[in-house]
């Protein structure tokens, strides 16, 4: 049974916030050879959108000379004492989340860092995480949005490649050590200084993130942040890509089309003051940072936090806290299904849930309102919404949130539109489309149109309504499995098989599952003389290896050989069709 907490904690030197001390965040744009520069100090491998799109943008009002921290700020003197995060023993107002995550910006700065320094971020959901994230915001430090479930290979990789200097981890489990791990992460990783526990006692050598809030009052630390300026047009937060090719890639995303992003999400969902958020899903991932969480607290509504994804804990969290707004995956729906068919939840607070798809079948089963949702890292975000046609909510991912943004469905491969309604790869351009992964310059010539847009490796259809576009997800192009919204790249965990000492050969697939909508197989060919590892064998080796877990493959098919396409080439879709075959047999 989860405890909702009512008293929460003050800051410890009794201070609120002061309007007058709203930062004032000044126009980045600095003269050069004559001509107006928006980004004053730009970092090396980050590809900045042109200058007359920025021109465009800013003189249509849609990208402002604002950026994610004064926005978040003004909404905490707006709804000061609104409760922000709501949870387990967890009740913190906007008041405090503002003041906690001013006092560690201001520590983390003292600690050495400075703008622009990057940072690992591998936390769970917790309201550290959301301080911790804040408080980056604040002193120009750049999260990058790793997962706590990420190991060596992701993390390793990701910290060289933006030089982070500060590790975030979780408190260590009885399933994981943090500590040893961040420790690790050091020696392998000459950039990375410093460790920071957000939650427990910190190991060896680490900070601890509510001592540094601690070590530090509100009107000093308020004064430390008076000295940082912040460029409403430079980087915010890393976030991940899905991947296409190796380990994730990284896509930076910048102050004002971040804020964007938020601000026509919420206006296009009408998220509202009194609002209560239920997003159990990792809130570091860009569809619950840019459309779940973020609009909610630019917002004035509140976020639950959940500890862990127990049938019970989000059971009794949903009773405790009565949620408006839910963002349910097929995993989390079948953890709630027994207890909604009972009639152990009331629903009857929510005004809406976001999901995937399946809207009939959720709206049948929950008795609220379903809104679908497609939307890259990348850039385009697309929603149904109150007041569609039910035809739209029900067959269609929506349509872009934003006015400002481009949608084309090409000829997979070409830069030739389809004709309406036929199934094609949609390419996007717009105010929050980014312009290049960081460090990536092979990779992002082969990303984009001649015009700019953005290919995204799916497959779209356009459909029109009542004399409105909408848009229908048909399937990727990429080898990209998605297993309940996490991205696994399929040539990422190929790279990792191959050198287990019994594989001669592999090809990772997805297959269809009714709760995660997709599951990845291993198709092995064995090596002379060996046996195929089991799918435990496999997931040790895995382990060692340094790969997150969600991403081992949760079945195993051995063949001899692998089909071949008319050009001598392996068929996936073959396998793909071969290994769904395999599984409704053996359900059969």
């Amino acid at each position: 049974m989860v405890k909702i907490g009512h008293n929460a904690e003050r800051p410890t030197d009794g201070r609120g916030l002061r309007s007058s001390r709203i930062p004032q965040f000044q126009d980045a744009r600095i003269e050069k050879n004559g001509l107006q520069r928006h980004v004053g100090a730009p970092i090396a491998g980050v590809v900045y959108p042109p200058q007359a799109d920025l021109d465009r943008y800013v003189a249509a009002g849609c990208l402002a000379h604002e950026t994610l921290a004064g926005a978040f700020h003004k909404a905490a003197l707006a709804f000061p004492d609104n409760v922000a995060l709501l949870g387990p023993d967890l009740c913190v107002t906007y008041r405090e989340v503002d003041a906690r995550a001013t006092r560690l910006a201001a520590a983390l700065l003292r600690q050495g860092l400075a703008p622009l320094d990057s940072v690992v971020f591998q936390l769970a959901n917790s309201a550290e995480l959301i301080y911790a994230f804040m408080a980056c915001l604040k002193a120009g430090l750049i999260p990058i949005c790793t997962l706590a479930a990420h190991r060596e290979h992701e993390i390793g990789y990701l910290a060289n490649l933006a030089e982070a200097k500060l590790h975030i981890i979780d408190e260590d489990t009885a399933k994981f050590d943090f500590s040893n791990f961040a420790r690790a992460m050091q020696r392998s990783v000459p950039s990375l200084k410093l460790i920071l526990q957000a939650r427990g006692e910190p190991g060896e050598d680490a900070l601890s993130l509510h001592r540094l809030i601690e070590s530090i009052g509100l009107e000093e630390a308020t004064a430390v942040l008076d000295g940082v300026e912040l460029d409403p047009f430079q980087v915010a937060v890393y976030q991940l890509s899905g991947g296409s090719t190796g380990v994730p890639k990284i896509i930076p995303r910048f102050h004002n089309e971040y804020l964007h992003n938020m601000r026509a999400v919420a206006e296009w969902l009408g998220y509202r003051p009194d609002d209560v958020l239920f997003m159990p899903q990792p809130m570091v991932h860009n569809l619950n940072m840019g459309c779940c969480f973020g609009p909610i607290l630019l917002t004035g509504g509140t976020v639950t936090i959940t500890p862990d994804l127990q049938a019970d804990t989000l059971v009794s969290l949903i009773r405790a806290t009565r949620p408006t707004w839910l963002m349910l995956g097929g995993p989390i729906v079948a953890r709630l299904e027994a207890a909604i068919r009972a009639k152990d939840i009331d629903l009857a607070n929510a005004r809406g849930v976001i999901a995937a798809n399946s809207a009939p079948k959720l709206r049948s089963l929950l008795g609220v309102p379903v809104y679908h949702t497609f939307g890259i890292t990348e850039g385009v975000i697309m929603f149904t919404r109150p007041g569609d046609p039910l035809e739209a909510q029900d067959t269609t991912h929506g349509r872009p949130v934003s006015r400002f943004d481009e949608v084309r469905i090409l000829r997979p491969g070409t830069e030739i539109d389809v004709a309406q309604g036929e199934i094609g790869e949609p390419v996007f351009r717009g105010p929050y489309t980014t312009h290049g992964y960081l460090k990536a310059e092979e990779r992002n010539k082969e990303t984009f149109t001649s015009d700019g847009y953005y290919r995204s490796g799916d497959l779209m259809q356009e459909r029109r309504i009542d004399g409105t576009s909408y848009y229908v997800f048909c399937g990727r192009i990429k080898d990209v499995v998605n297993r309940a919204g996490e991205k696994i790249n399929c040539e990422e965990v190929e790279a990792a098989v191959v050198t287990h000492p019994a594989v001669a050969a592999i090809v990772a697939v997805p297959y269809p599952d009714p709760v995660y909508e997709e599951r990845l197989c291993a198709v092995i060919i064995p090596r002379d003389g060996h046996s195929a590892p089991s799918v435990a064998e496999l997931g040790a080796f895995l382990q060692s290896y340094g790969m997150a877990k969600f991403k081992w493959p949760e079945r195993i098919e051995v063949v001899s050989a692998f089909p071949l396409t008319a050009s001598g080439k392996i068929s996936r879709r073959a396998l793909i069709e071969q290994v769904a075959q395999s599984v409704t047999q053996r359900q059969g």
